[in-house]
């Protein structure tokens, strides 16, 4: 199944990831090697991001986002979890 995550991030978000950026990119960089998280990226505005998993349960990205150093230090302060029903791409969608 495929999981949209939305992430909202705090005012500051910009200048306050530095010091945890390289432990979140090594999260995401994991889980993209594992072919768990497909795609990932911040919106322009940096007010939020968003992150597509293909996982076999939702839960699985409920792990993701307990160990995502943004979201323990309170640079996301908000998100939601959506299963997404892949219509168009992808290898699981139906015609």
């Amino acid at each position: 199944m495929y999981v949209a995550v939305l992430y909202e991030t705090i005012e500051d978000f910009l200048q306050r990831r530095a010091p945890l950026r390289a432990e979140h990119l090594a999260l995401v960089e994991q889980w993209h090697r594992e072919g768990r998280l497909i795609w990932a990226g911040a919106f322009e505005p940096a007010d939020g991001a968003l992150l597509i998993f293909r996982v076999n349960e939702a839960s699985e990205v409920e792990d993701f986002i307990r160990n995502d150093p943004y979201v323990r230090h309170g640079l996301i302060p908000a998100y939601r979890v959506r299963k997404w029903n892949v219509v168009v791409g992808g290898e699981d969608a139906s015609p």
